[in-house]
């Protein structure tokens, strides 16, 4: 392995807090999260004492309001949190973005009474989330669902099963979106399920190419009944709840694609670097120099592409169509590094003696989740010149 260790990212911060945040960050991944990262992927293993931990650092509920056990930290900081712990792994980056998509519909649509009986627990006391909206035969197209919420007296029973949950079968509470109404996007509710539910049940988790250390699976719902105070919002309201709500989660999955690139970058300097060939480091050929400089460049126009939505988010105006464009640039740019790194790397990068490889594997997945980038090309094109079929 290179011995080379990688500089800071030099961070742009609002304020001393933001910066002493972040080196609180940096100071629990290298303790905690990186050394165990390899061994702990391979052999498909969560690691829940770090979520644990994360929590009891006040890290699971950064961008919510301190009166509840939140951060009351802007988005712009909260998303390069995410970034750091991306780059140390990719399973908790993700997994805090995850569970901050399951805190939103309760933490923005509940009432003061839902807000204060949950998410004192869900921000800071060692709970984690999961999010469900995709279904088997609903992924991009999710105003199909058929997952239905049937009202029984003060109670709502559901029934269905949903699927590609990260942490499903371990979380403490779901999100959950269900039929209550009519076919299509209005007659979606969102509901808080706790996690111990009767009827409620996790498959196997899915075997995949990256990512083995978060478990991903199929979330079955057997006559779950909760009280009608679960519900999260207005009936027919949870499909406005869930794509709001993704919106915030893109400029997650953006962050920590930027992550997953700046490891593979900073693995691919420190190898380049050491590496010697023909008398003198691969480093100081222009071909390999500049395949780095492409990578620095795309890793900066994520960052600040990233950046410029969440600071958008912070001040209250629209953001939609700019964080289809961070999750869209950012997961293609971080496949792209990551694939550049393999290569510097030669044959070393294609063993799992270096990390070189999980980053690729990973990558691939974030061009995936939260709304595919052919989904985030759509977003786009409506925001530009309406939609389609007018």
């Amino acid at each position: 392995m290179p011995d080379r260790a990688p500089q800071p990212v030099d961070r742009q911060l609002p304020t001393d807090e933001a910066r002493d945040l972040l080196s609180l960050v940096r100071d629990i991944a290298q303790r905690e999260i990186v050394p165990k990262a390899a061994e702990e992927e391979d052999a498909g293993r969560f690691p829940r004492e770090v979520f644990t931990l994360l929590s009891e650092s006040g890290l699971l509920g950064l961008p919510y309001d301190s009166e509840h056990g939140g951060g009351d930290q802007p988005y712009e900081v909260y998303l390069q949190v995410l970034e750091e712990l991306a780059a140390a792994r990719l399973t908790v980056g993700l997994g805090v973005s995850v569970h901050t998509l399951a805190s939103y519909a309760l933490a923005t649509y509940g009432t003061k009474q839902q807000q204060v009986e949950h998410l004192p627990a869900m921000l800071g006391g060692g709970l984690l989330g999961a999010y469900c909206l995709s279904e088997p035969s609903s992924g991009s197209d999710a105003a199909s669902l058929r997952t239905k919420a049937v009202r029984d007296g003060e109670d709502w029973v559901i029934t269905g099963t949903k699927a590609w949950i990260t942490h499903g079968g371990i979380a403490d509470f779901y999100t959950v979106m269900a039929r209550t109404g009519e076919e299509g996007p209005r007659g979606i509710t969102a509901f808080l399920v706790p996690g111990d539910a009767a009827g409620l049940s996790a498959a196997a988790p899915e075997k995949k190419m990256g990512m083995k250390g978060s478990p991903t699976a199929q979330v079955h719902f057997d006559g779950v009944r909760v009280a009608d105070d679960r519900r999260l919002g207005e009936e027919g309201q949870g499909f406005a709840i869930a794509l709001s709500a993704l919106d915030s989660g893109r400029l997650g999955i953006a962050a920590c694609a930027i992550g997953v690139a700046q490891a593979a970058l900073d693995e691919a300097v420190a190898y380049a670097s050491e590496r010697r060939q023909f008398g003198k480091p691969i480093a100081d050929f222009q071909g390999l120099r500049f395949m780095l400089a492409d990578m620095a460049t795309q890793i900066e126009a994520g960052r600040a592409l990233y950046l410029a939505a969440a600071r958008l988010r912070d001040a209250g105006r629209p953001f939609a169509k700019q964080a289809a464009m961070a999750k869209l640039h950012c997961t293609d740019a971080a496949m792209k590094v990551t694939t550049d790194a393999v290569q510097i790397l030669g044959g070393y990068g294609y063993t799992a003696d270096f990390p070189a490889e999980r980053y690729m594997r990973e990558a691939k997945v974030l061009q995936i989740v939260e709304g595919t980038n052919q989904i985030q090309r759509m977003v786009i094109a409506r925001h530009l010149a309406g939609p389609e079929g007018r």
